[in-house]
């Protein structure tokens, strides 16, 4: 369907003084041709900003760190700054159709991921409402407890606040949030056979497992690793752990050979402790957790159970609102909801590290949301092998019939 019968993108334009945001709407309706329309900012779908406008920075971070919209900049030098799609002054149309298609694009995806988690959450409470809720799980359940309802609002504001912190993450202080292995270059394509990692190998994996047991439980959990005790609610989706992401991002890449102790055990909690009840700011969403688990776990590589040769595809568009934003992760999810790609094709089109693309792929996987494409060769078998093997088939049988005839 071409753009002309797609509804206009409404856009909200910043930065701009009375005579350049009449320049840039008449600009949208005329060489655009109603591509997008300018609408004020509550309405807004996507974000126009002039990045050359004296507070342009300000109105970038403002925009980043509270709004989820895509963001098109207009600038006369190039931008760095991550998930906004940069175009250059003077302006040409097909550059700037060329953004809004792909806010169009990432919207799109948006919007369907938006509708599998409604979807998702609707199912649940219907789950919930045929299933009540064991008296542990009930314990971290707020609705009929305004004390409680409040805490763990302040919990969810503190979870935004490390979010947004996550956002704001340029990609040199992202290199030392990450860490790395040493003696391995991730960003060296020689080395990319050695970039592997097992998550079972490491608290990731016990994490998982531990997961999928009380999930198929339908049971309050605790993993007990010999650092320290992590309880799963199944109901609520959550995990509580008694430690901070400084002392998780560390623990994260150690080896579980590397740990002496009793080792990992998992046993149902029978009953929450005060401790637990009054710590609701240790409380993490489960996919949040196993998102940033994975990403600290792989250390910039990507699992060994992918083939690094053989194209990868998404899922479905990851909930960005609860999930650390990774560099790149926003554009990676866009090419890969677009076709499958190879790790390597993926770093080369988006011209990024990679890096970048070994981490989201390692947290994205850790969530279920990658898959890997088969190759065509392991299903179509060429028409000249097939053409020759008949024809060897055929010729077996001629020449049996001929032995025969001559007995």
């Amino acid at each position: 369907m071409s753009d002309k019968r797609k509804s206009p993108l409404k856009t909200a334009l910043h930065g701009m003084d009375e005579r350049a945001y009449k320049m840039m709407a008449m600009y949208l309706q005329g060489p655009c041709k109603g591509a997008a329309v300018v609408v004020e900012d509550l309405k807004a779908e996507i974000d126009i900003i002039d990045a050359d406008s004296v507070k342009a920075k300000t109105l970038l971070k403002q925009r980043l760190t509270e709004s989820a919209r895509p963001i098109i900049a207009l600038s006369l030098q190039e931008l760095t700054f991550e998930n906004i799609f940069y175009v250059k002054k003077p302006v040409k149309t097909s550059d700037l159709l060329s953004a809004l298609s792909e806010a169009r694009a990432i919207l799109s995806v948006k919007k369907k991921s938006d509708n599998q988690v409604n979807s998702c959450t609707q199912n649940a409470a219907s789950r919930q409402s045929q299933n009540p809720v064991t008296k542990p799980e009930s314990l971290l359940s707020p609705e009929k407890d305004p004390v409680k309802k409040q805490a763990t609002k302040t919990d969810e504001q503190k979870k935004t606040s490390k979010h947004q912190t996550a956002m704001q993450l340029d990609e040199g202080k992202f290199n030392a949030f990450i860490g790395s292995v040493p003696g391995l270059d991730v960003n060296d394509p020689k080395q990319f056979p050695d970039a592997t990692y097992n998550p079972k190998d490491y608290f990731q994996g016990y994490v998982q497992s531990a997961l999928m047991v009380a999930e198929a439980k339908k049971q309050v959990m605790r993993l007990n690793s010999g650092w320290k005790p992590l309880i799963i609610f199944p109901h609520n989706h959550e995990i509580w752990l008694d430690a901070d992401d400084k002392q998780l991002r560390a623990f994260a890449g150690v080896g579980m050979n590397k740990i002496s102790g009793p080792g990992m055990t998992l046993t149902p909690e029978e009953s929450i402790t005060a401790s637990v009840q009054e710590s609701l700011e240790k409380v993490h969403d489960q996919d949040a957790f196993l998102w940033k688990l994975a990403a600290w776990t792989s250390k910039g590589r990507y699992p060994g159970a992918l083939d690094i040769y053989r194209p990868v595809f998404l899922k479905h568009w990851p909930n960005f609102t609860r999930l650390v934003v990774t560099p790149h992760a926003l554009r990676i999810s866009a090419l890969l909801m677009a076709s499958p790609r190879t790790l390597p094709e993926i770093a080369e089109v988006l011209k990024i590290k990679p890096q970048h693309v070994f981490v989201f792929i390692s947290s994205a996987y850790a969530l279920g949301l990658i898959g890997q494409a088969k190759r065509e060769a392991d299903e179509i078998v060429q028409p000249s092998v097939v053409k020759k093997t008949e024809q060897q088939s055929l010729l077996s049988r001629i020449i049996g019939k001929l032995r025969a005839n001559k007995s």
